[in-house]
């Protein structure tokens, strides 16, 4: 199936229609979001549910509205406004990268793919997303959204295989339509179509726009026979949560905290030293006097 063919545009069709009138009001799809905004959005939404991204999304863009806001404070200020969104490197690599486009790009950012992608942080997917979403480039984004609904609707199996990217972009780009702001929606669209009726569990087929071209749904909704992602292992007494404890306190703190208080945290004594030793060498924290700890400071920045 390619973009020219009656079945491709039927579904890029239907798919876009259900989305203009189904979509959720979300910060970075109206009118007049910035560049910079969408950048620290897709940051944020990587392995962070949007109901809570946007929230954070919104304080966070009212203190920094610009790179260059946000380049002139430390990296220990982005670690602690990151708060409980998980995966706090995230705030360090966001922090770099706008530190590089304040030097690098006139403080603007960049909407070249190859630039985007030299930026700290910033992936395949990522770089691809500003580049549609901030300013209407013609590229397939995929997602595990994207991912889910290629799988059914054209593949015909329930789940996706692990992530190909080769195979994936491949996959997107011949259902893409020709028009850049075609392209744009129906990449936005096709997230949403995932996220909010092909659901991992429970789809909501009887709903669905595109139930008509759905090849899952034609063959009978085949049980799913492939290989899977493996499940993340349980947060609850994981270093993870050890770390979120000792970053919890360090956020609390505008002084140095001594190792006492961070010893109070856990009760192994081997497990709290491994996560202290870890957060040190992620440059999520920094040790600048022996036994005192803090959030990084501009001397402690991560190197991209």
């Amino acid at each position: 199936m390619t973009a020219e063919s009656p079945p491709a545009r039927d579904l890029a069709s239907d798919v876009r229609a259900w989305y203009r009138q189904n979509k959720r009001d979300l910060p970075w799809r109206r009118q007049g979001f910035t560049a910079w905004g969408t950048l620290v959005s897709e940051f944020m939404l990587q392995q962070t549910p949007v109901v809570r991204v946007v929230p954070r999304l919104e304080q966070w863009l009212e203190r920094w509205p610009t790179p260059a806001d946000l380049a002139r404070e430390s990296p220990g200020e982005a670690v602690r406004a990151w708060e409980s969104l998980g995966y706090p490197r995230r705030a360090l690599w966001l922090h770099a990268a706008a530190v590089t486009i304040t030097k690098q790009h006139g403080g603007v950012v960049p909407r070249d793919v190859h630039d985007l992608l030299a930026l700290p942080g910033v992936g395949d997917y990522t770089a691809r997303a500003v580049a549609v979403f901030a300013y209407g480039e013609r590229h397939p984004v995929v997602d595990t959204n994207i991912r889910r609904v290629i799988a059914r609707a054209i593949a015909g199996v329930e789940h996706p295989s692990p992530p190909s990217a080769i195979r994936d972009l491949t996959a997107m780009t011949a259902l893409l339509p020709e028009s850049d702001a075609e392209a744009a929606e129906f990449n936005a669209a096709m997230m949403e179509l995932g996220a909010v009726v092909c659901r991992a569990s429970s789809p909501r087929c009887e709903v669905c726009p595109i139930r008509a071209h759905c090849a899952w749904r034609g063959a009978g909704y085949p049980a799913f026979t492939g290989t899977r992602r493996a499940v993340q292992k349980k947060y609850a007494g994981s270093d993870r949560q050890v770390r979120g404890l000792i970053l919890a306190l360090l956020r609390e703190e505008h002084a140095a905290t001594g190792r006492e208080s961070i010893d109070a945290l856990w009760p192994d004594a081997a497990q709290l030293e491994r996560a202290l030793k870890g957060l040190l060498a992620d440059g999520l924290a920094a040790e600048p006097t022996p036994g005192r700890f803090t959030l990084p400071g501009h001397d402690h920045a991560p190197q991209p």
